[in-house]
């Protein structure tokens, strides 16, 4: 194969990628009655840098998550928004970029509410949280319209009201959303299992819609758990918690698969988002290994084994991983996708001093020799599939 000829071939889908949210995403479109409490930025003076805050709450840096093309080391980034490499806030700007990747479709994740929403509900009235996700919702739509075709917009939901997620996954499916940003163990903010009849309503409805369940890697961590991958300045540190935080996603596929979610919605699709798929054969195995060693097949006559729902309806998708991909090829060949995570710090858009390859270089390098039927899935038709989009205009 000639060097970049496989995004000439296909339309690559990268589907996980972000948007710096601006800051004025929310106070220009929330009730003003709800004064600070509505999220906004100001300048924090000892940092030197303007910071995102919910009260009197801070939460972070306006460019923590920003660092596309930025000159220096990771996790250093952008002080102020007019620093930030444009393509990370403007639509225009971002299909540019697009195009110099060598990538067609780009499927879209919050920051702010992907990271920290569990703030927004200790910080907020549960009437004012629902509100910023809609308003993030409408904002994120709005963006897209550069081309709803080539952008693809990802929903947030109010979570915490089961009648309210409903309302909301209908509303946003019409506007134009694609999928559902959503959790697996929502226990650990004192909800029910996702297993129990709480969810009904709403996994019942996505089946119905045919939109997927999105688990995006530190979507309900505390900021304490994000710590380590987002705020520490030691590369060691740094290092070490952003490598273990990209498998955790592996505790939300065991839940899905061995409660019975899966089992209970044969036709509900779960993807496991910015978390690497070399654990997801390994993860297949072990759970198969487990079921059947401790008599769980006795119990259970019904289910089939916990692989088999994870090649049916589980999904992973890989950006650095070269040697590991293979092994995921060779089971989970029509559940792998290809994405770039920009414009984070771990993604493949380099800064000056990184080492990081290009997206056009590591399609090439990790998918080099793979036979053409299998490279389609990867890079473009799982994911126009899963996620309903339109074939591109050549």
């Amino acid at each position: 194969m000639t060097t970049h000829q496989l995004c000439e071939r296909f339309a690559v889908a990268d589907v996980d990628s972000h948007i710096i949210e601006p800051a004025d995403l929310w106070t220009s479109r929330v009730d003003p009655k709800w004064g600070d409490l509505v999220p906004h930025v100001r300048f924090h003076e000892r940092r030197q840098e303007d910071y995102w805050y919910i009260g009197d709450r801070k939460l972070y840096g306006v460019g923590a998550f920003a660092q596309a093309r930025w000159p220096e080391y990771p996790p250093s980034h952008p002080r102020r928004l007019d620093d930030a490499f444009l393509p990370a806030l403007d639509a225009s700007a971002r299909l540019e970029y697009m195009d110099e990747v060598g990538v067609h479709y780009q499927v879209l994740y919050p920051n702010i509410l992907g990271f920290h929403s569990h703030v927004f509900l200790r910080q907020m009235p549960p009437e004012l949280a629902t509100e910023c996700v809609r308003a993030y919702n409408d904002w994120l739509v709005e963006w897209c319209s550069a081309d709803p075709a080539r952008l693809v917009p990802m929903m947030m939901l109010p979570f915490w009201d089961i009648d309210e997620s409903v309302a909301e996954m209908e509303r946003a499916h019409e506007m134009g959303h694609k999928g559902v940003l959503f959790a697996a163990r929502y226990d650990k903010v004192g909800l029910p299992r996702l297993v129990d009849d709480h969810w009904e309503p709403l996994l019942a409805r996505a089946q119905e819609m045919g939109l997927s369940m999105n688990f995006h890697v530190g979507f309900l961590n505390s900021p304490d758990d994000l710590k380590g991958a987002v705020d520490q300045s030691k590369k060691m540190d740094f290092t070490r918690e952003s490598s273990l935080v990209l498998l955790g996603n592996a505790q939300n596929i065991a839940e899905v698969v061995l409660s019975g979610v899966c089992h209970r919605y044969p036709d509900l699709k779960f993807v496991s988002v910015e978390n690497g798929a070399g654990w997801l054969p390994f993860l297949g195995e072990s759970m198969d290994w487990q079921w059947l060693n401790v008599g769980a097949h006795k119990d259970y006559p019904d289910r089939l084994l916990p692989s088999e729902y994870l090649y049916r309806q589980v999904y992973g998708m890989y950006w650095f991983e070269n040697d590991s991909v293979r092994a995921v090829l060779d089971k989970l060949a029509d559940n792998l996708m290809f994405e770039t995570d920009f414009p984070h710090a771990t993604s493949l858009s380099p800064g000056p001093a990184s080492e990081s390859p290009s997206p056009r270089d590591v399609m090439e390098r990790s998918l080099a020799g793979v036979d053409d039927a299998i490279v389609g899935k990867v890079l473009q038709h799982t994911a126009t599939r899963l996620y309903q989009l339109d074939p591109p205009v050549r």
